[in-house]
Parts: C-alpha cells; structure tokens; sequence
C-alpha cells in the first residue's frame, strides 16, 4: 500500500506539539532504562511450527526524531515501550519488558523465583523465564501470582509452569477472587466480536513503520502464540490478607471493579517493593476498551489509589507494575500515585458535574480539559484510553446510550440513514466533493463523518473509498492515542485492500476448557438463532460424569434455559457424557467416541442447527 503524504494541518499539529509539550523532561527514560541487564538478542520469539509470535525487532525505527507521520507525544511513549530486555527493579526482584504486550516480574524467594503476570503466550513466558535464568541462575518456579484477569496477564502460563507441577502442590497458582469467572466470561461470551475490534485496536494487520503501526500506548502490541489457563489455588478475597511464599511474605490489596473485574494490587515487606498490577501506569488507561468490555468504574479506581497511598507509600521505595517501567522512592511514589488517582477521579467527577447541566458525552468529551498539573505530568496523557473516549464511557456507565433528546430515540440505522443524508445532500459526488473540500481544510473529522455516509450509501464508489482512507491516515497521524491510531489506519488499510478479518486467534481452547457448565449452556444459549428457533421446543437432559451432574436444557420461543435435572422429567433426548465432551459436541462432533445418547438423536441435531457461530470477519468501515 502506497502511504499517502502528512497534510499540512497534520505538519502544523506536530510543530505546534514539538512546541507546547515537555520534551526536556527525561525522567522516564532514565527510569526506563535504570537496571538494565541484557537483551533477548534477537528479538524475536516463534512457535514450536517456525511461525514468529513476537518480533520487538521490528520496532527499530523508533529512534531520534518523530517523523511528521506520527504525533511526537505517540513517539515518544512507543520508544519507551519498545525497549526489551531483563531489568532489576530492586535486588530480588526483576522484570522482562518488551517482550509481549505486559511486563513479567521474577521475585526471588528462598529457594526458587515467584513469576507475576506471565505474558500472553506460552513462547513468550518461555522466552523471558529462559532470559531471566540466563542470567539469575536456574531457580525452579514456585508460585505463579495473576494481577488479574486479563489473558495478558495470565495466558503464557504454560510457559512458565504444567498443571502436572500444579496439581502436585510445587507450584501455586495465586489470583483474586473472581478471576476465573471473569478471564473465560470475557474470553468466550462476546469473543469473537471483540476478537475482531482488538485486530483494529492493536493494528494487528498493519505494517509496522513511521507510516504504519508504532505501538499501542500501554505496550506495543499483542503476541500471537499459545494461549493458556490453570485455575488458581489460592484466591485472595480480603484487603489486609497475608501469605508468605517461599519464605517472601507479600500483603495484598483488593481493588475489584478497576482496571479489570478481579483485580489486586500487593507489597513485598523484604524488598520493600509494591506491585500495582494495571492500576497505575504511565499513560490514560481505558475505561471502556475499544475493542469492547464492560464499562468500569472510575470512581472506586480512585479510591483505591488512595488505598495504596494510605496503606503502602511510606513503605515502598519501588513501585512497578504490569506494563511500563518502575518509580522510585517513597516521594515519587506518592507523587506519581496520587496524580493516577487525580487524573480518573476529576474525569469522573467532572463528567457527572457536566451531565446533570444537561450535556451528554459527544458534547462533554469535547468541553472537558485536565488540570494544568495534570496535563503535564506525561504519565496521564492518552496513549491507550483517552479523555474523550474515557468520558463518553462514564457517561454511558450512568445514562445509557440514549441523550434524552427524541429526535435520536429511533434514528434509522447506519444504511438506511445514510442514504438519507446522500439524498439530502445532493448524491453521492456532491458529498464526496463536500469531503473533499473538509479534507483540504483540515477538517478531517467533517470529512470522515461525510464519508462515512457515502460509503454505507454505495461502498464501491472508488473517489469515496479513497478519500476516506486519506482522511482516515491522516486522522492516525495525528493521533496521540495509540489504539486511536491503529484503528484509523486499520480502516484505511480495509478500505484499500479489503476486509482483513481477525489476525489473532479468538478464544483458546486452553480457556474454553475452563468454561464452567452453566458458562458453557450461556454461550450456546446466546448463539441461539432465535427467528429460526421460534417453532421448536426442546428438552435435552445433560450428565456429566466427571463432575457428577445433570441439567436439563430446554428450547422455547427462541431462548435456551438450564436448570437442574427434575428426574420426574421425560426429555426429548438425554445425553450422558464428560464436559470435555460436551464442549465437542457444541462444536458439532457427535461422531467421537465418549458420547452416549439416549431418546430422539434429531432434538440434538435441531438445537445445533439453530446455533450460529460468530462472524470473525464481519465488517466495520462498509456496510
């Protein structure tokens, strides 16, 4: 794909950024590299296949001057994150960066290595478990601790640790509570479509260079290899809670509903150390994904910021968490804590000052502007949430989708409206001529939105699809958020080359393998095709042997229910089976061995033939 040149209003943002932001501060590159001790050289990790699951060498561009092509804010945070290698925090305790989206921290004990957070893939966790033993020795693994539960927190596991050392009580596995239910609900339940919008978020389709994919503000970008879970043997449920592992005592802080559903945060006495998990680090973190999730809450977020202060900030000397790099002494600590915790309590505090004016989140998004404190410390600045996306996710955490305005109740859907709007304008050249003019302006906001509408009128309309992937570049160029970023020149790639469908692979089996019963009849249950189900009523008896449980399934208007097994009941079918199993015939297989079937075989086959897989290639920037 030819890159397109940087406009002269992009030419103008940059230099007026060079010019108003604190580029002479250099504490977080001093920070970045203090500890350094030795690369992964080269750079680069495969699959047992050959395949490559991460290549940080890639990212070698990111050196001396931004190019006009990516705002100089973005550069600076990508060149950052994009170093690699084995650091000590503190003696005793060491962390691989760069080498997967999170950080892996190594805490020595008294016999063996305490891992924390250990990447996405099973090659990666690998990669860096392998680099830190290079050079601190051989020490056996002993306890796995998972910050929280999400997959780059936990899913390289096996790359660390086998359920066989597990189940045998040599290693433990140490998480919040909750964590199960919440890393496979979020992994399974909407999987597919936020498998989707992650390939645009991470720019996982995009070349990667000054014109393409510089990383994703929180790291640079997700790897691509064997994904894994082993449920947790010990879950943390009380603030306060102790335990000592290997000798190391570590002190846990409960912080549910932050950054993630199940989240903690914990300190090590012996090396006076805290660990943050996700809750503060050196950007704007999202409220509410791009790719999707459940809105959360940046109120209790604060608040248990304000815990950690309170509880840990004249303890500490080192702060470090799950992504970026760490802080240093209990005043930078405090500091660096307490400006965290500033930045999400004024946005949501100043969002509902606004909404109960009467403004609603496009408008408030617009009018709200950090304290000047705020604005420049760099680690709140938006490289991976953003204040404008961050509060329409408040806005819509208290009010919903809906502005309380009538005349957008019941607007037409994307299509339909858009045809509309074309007619209105005068056809689909008048609008693209219109765009133009926006694009030629500077105005690629108004561009993008006419476009927009011309392309959901007539997506073969080539003026249309070029101009708006021009706009859409432009609109990456200027972007200091990352995922903003990615997701703009993700469109225009799609634009110019066709839908790129989903990069990664959605939820693994390793997960999916975790799904409880009742998780697994909720997913089949919401891909239930319901207009094709309407006329069919279904009563299936389901017995796992291997957890000595029955239920029965029933099909009714469309909708799939699971209660407990009435054995007064007559079924339809009956099914007598292990989970494993049954897992296989939701994916269809009724032929496999392990599978017995009492009653009418074809109430089975009706259910599964109103079952619809999801789309992992549906599209988002056409119709």
């Amino acid at each position: 794909m030819q890159n397109k040149p940087v406009t002269p209003a992009i030419e103008a943002q940059h230099a007026a950024l060079l010019e108003s932001l604190p580029f002479d501060d250099t504490q977080d590159f001093d920070d970045a590299d203090r500890g350094f001790i030795a690369a992964l050289e080269p750079g680069v990790v495969h699959a047992a296949d050959g395949r490559v699951v991460w290549d940080n060498d890639s990212y070698a561009f990111l050196e001396g001057d931004a190019p006009t092509s990516v705002n100089p804010s973005l550069w600076r945070q990508s060149t950052l994150v994009a170093k690699q290698g084995l650091y000590e925090v503190v003696e005793g305790i060491y962390q691989v960066r760069g080498l997967d989206l999170s950080n892996i921290t190594f805490v020595e004990g008294d016999t063996g290595v305490i891992v924390i957070d250990p990447l996405i893939s099973t090659e990666t966790a690998a990669a860096a478990l392998a680099l830190y033993r290079e050079h601190r020795g051989d020490r056996v693994v002993v306890a796995v601790i998972h910050t929280h539960c999400h997959v780059d927190h936990f899913g390289g596991v096996f790359g660390i640790t086998t359920v066989a050392d597990v189940e045998s009580g040599a290693v433990q596995i140490i998480a919040p509570e909750g964590f199960v239910e919440h890393a496979v609900s979020e992994n399974v339940y909407a999987g597919t479509a936020m498998a989707r919008r992650a390939g645009y978020m991470y720019g996982a389709a995009l070349a990667r260079g000054p014109f393409g994919q510089v990383g994703a503000g929180l790291g640079q970008t997700t790897s691509e290899g064997e994904v894994g879970m082993i449920v947790p043997t010990l879950l943390i449920t009380t603030t306060g809670e102790t335990h000592t592992v290997d000798g190391v005592e570590i002190e846990f802080q409960m912080a549910p509903g932050t950054e993630a559903p199940a989240e903690m945060h914990f300190y090590f006495p012996r090396y006076r150390a805290l660990c943050m998990a996700e809750n503060a680090t050196h950007n704007l973190h999202n409220l509410l994904t791009l790719r999707g999730a459940l809105v959360r809450d940046p109120h209790v977020w604060s608040q248990y910021l304000t815990e950690a202060i309170d509880t840990f900030g004249d303890r500490a000397d080192v702060a470090f968490a799950s992504h970026h790099w760490p802080t240093w002494t209990s005043e930078r600590i405090v500091e660096f804590l307490a400006t965290q915790r500033d930045l999400y309590a004024y946005l949501h505090d100043q969002t509902l000052r606004l909404v109960n004016q009467g403004y609603q989140g496009a408008e408030i998004a617009e009018m709200i502007q950090l304290p000047p404190a705020l604005e420049e410390a760099w680690n709140t600045h938006g490289y991976y949430g953003s204040v404008s996306h961050n509060v329409k996710a408040i806005y819509q955490r208290y009010m919903g989708w809906f502005d309380a305005n009538p005349a957008r109740l019941w607007p037409h859907p994307p299509t339909e409206q858009a045809q509309r709007y074309v007619k209105a304008i005068g056809g689909i050249d008048r609008v693209v001529e219109l765009a133009q003019t926006a694009f030629d302006e500077g105005d690629f906001r108004w561009a993008a939105t006419l476009l927009d509408h011309a392309i959901f009128t007539d997506e073969h309309h080539a003026a249309a699809r070029e101009l708006y992937a021009d706009t859409l570049e432009q609109l990456g160029y200027g972007a200091e958020n990352g995922t903003w970023r990615n997701f703009f020149l993700s469109g225009a790639t799609e634009l110019r080359e066709g839908n790129f469908g989903t990069p990664t692979v959605t939820a693994a089996p390793a997960i999916v393998a975790q799904l409880s019963p009742e998780q697994l009849f909720d997913s089949l249950a919401i891909s239930v095709n319901g207009p094709k189900a309407w006329d069919l009523t279904i009563d299936i008896d389901v017995t796992l042997t291997d957890l000595d449980v029955n239920y029965r399934l029933s099909l009714h208007n469309g909708v799939l229910v699971y209660r407990k097994r009435n054995p007064d009941d007559e079924p339809d079918v009956a099914l007598t089976l292990t989970k494993a199993r049954l897992i296989a015939v939701a994916g269809g297989d009724l032929t496999s061995p392990g599978l017995e079937i009492t009653g009418d075989a074809g109430a089975l086959q009706a259910l599964l033939g109103v079952l619809d897989a999801g789309d992992p290639a549906f599209n988002i920037v056409t119709p």
